[in-house]
């Protein structure tokens, strides 16, 4: 790994981190984007990325049941990821899908507050701020397949 190669890898290991992954997810993702081939085996992840082979494993499967890499099909046994397009988008949907959760439970606490001011406006507060991420955010997504259209 080239000196600038590797100081990407690093910094999007803390861009990872501030959003809630692991560096070591974050430097996976980063040299599949960079790496060419454009795909790599566990055991060459590892050694780029100066981490275990058991590491990069259970990162490789986080990653790739999160839908931003995925497993390349090979004749052996080894294993191969690559990057997936759209990954943001898909992570994106799976955070939506937490919000919408999220809605049936601030409901349940609506439903048996009665109209007592206090409690009752913290969670109605609440679920209103979801409700708007939801909408703002599958809107952002449909705005964001819209301007990929245009951009390709």
């Amino acid at each position: 790994m080239e000196p600038q190669e590797s100081e990407f890898v690093d910094r999007m290991g803390l861009v990872m981190e501030r959003l809630g992954g692991t560096r070591t997810m974050g430097r996976l993702y980063a040299w599949l984007m960079i790496c060419d081939p454009p795909d790599c085996s566990l055991t060459d992840l590892a050694a780029e990325l100066g981490v275990s082979k058991t590491a990069v494993s259970t990162v490789a499967r986080q990653l790739e049941v999160s839908g931003m890499i995925e497993r390349v099909p090979t004749a052996g046994r080894e294993h191969r990821y690559r990057m997936i397009g759209g990954g943001w988008a898909e992570v994106m949907q799976v955070q939506l899908a937490g919000v919408r959760k999220s809605l049936d439970t601030l409901d349940f606490g609506l439903s048996f507050l009665g109209e007592e001011p206090g409690r009752r406006a913290r969670v109605a507060e609440t679920r209103e701020f979801f409700a708007f991420v939801l909408w703002d955010g599958e809107g952002m997504l449909e705005r964001w397949a819209e301007y990929r259209k245009k951009s390709s």
